[in-house]
């Protein structure tokens, strides 16, 4: 993601973990520091898409209260405890689909996979240690008023930037077979999903997928 996004970095500081379109298939974490094992994913059985945002939200805020300075150290353990506590609640294949939009259709299971490890690595190695000055302060999840036997769901947020101004970020999320997933963010009224969708289909228009996939992989380190 390329600085002129329309993600501001505080704002990616919060978002960044539901941004991320999957790790199903991407590379192992690194290890998490020992004083923080204890912290696996965030099981939310049987309430509202509200309640998940907000307590798997205050899981890591937590996490990071306790054990800042040793994230802040290594920045790879910061990656390693998004992918144990928050991404699990975000559906890594839908959103990964909705990003490359048609040219999902026209890729190969490999390019697929790959796609959606390269992405997410790229945004975590762009952007991951903002998360470590992100506080419990600047985020209010707004009770969520929809229908309990929907299927699809928005939960709004507020989030606070440094200069105090509240900045709405809503989360899109559908009820799986695994209960409800998020899928989508939406800041002040921006989708990241039609964000990406558009920067990467005129990437791949002028280069190709794989010139796309080689790019990602190069930001993230990978091959």
């Amino acid at each position: 993601m390329q600085s002129n996004n329309p993600f501001t970095a505080a704002l990616v500081a919060l978002v960044l973990p539901l941004l991320a379109t999957g790790s199903a298939h991407a590379q192992p974490p690194a290890p998490a520091p020992a004083s923080a094992t204890a912290t696996a994913a965030v099981v939310v059985v049987g309430t509202d898409p509200g309640r998940l945002i907000d307590t798997v939200a205050q899981a890591i805020l937590r996490e990071l209260d306790a054990h800042r300075a040793e994230y802040r150290q290594d920045p790879a353990k910061m990656n390693a405890l998004v992918d144990r506590v928050l991404l699990p609640h975000f559906d890594t294949d839908y959103s990964g689909r909705l990003v490359l939009g048609r040219h999902w259709n026209n890729s190969s299971p490999e390019q697929r996979q790959r796609f959606v490890a390269a992405f997410y690595h790229s945004l975590l190695n762009n952007y991951g240690t903002a998360l470590l000055d992100f506080t419990g302060e600047r985020l209010k999840v707004l009770p969520y008023k929809g229908d309990a036997a929907a299927t699809n769901a928005t939960v709004r947020t507020q989030v606070r930037k440094n200069d105090g101004t509240l900045v709405a970020v809503n989360y899109s999320l559908h009820r799986t077979a695994k209960g409800w997933m998020a899928w989508d963010v939406i800041i002040e009224g921006i989708s990241y999903v039609k964000s990406f969708r558009d920067d990467f289909s005129a990437e791949i228009e002028a280069r190709g997928v794989d010139a796309l996939i080689g790019r990602l992989e190069k930001q993230s380190g990978g091959k």
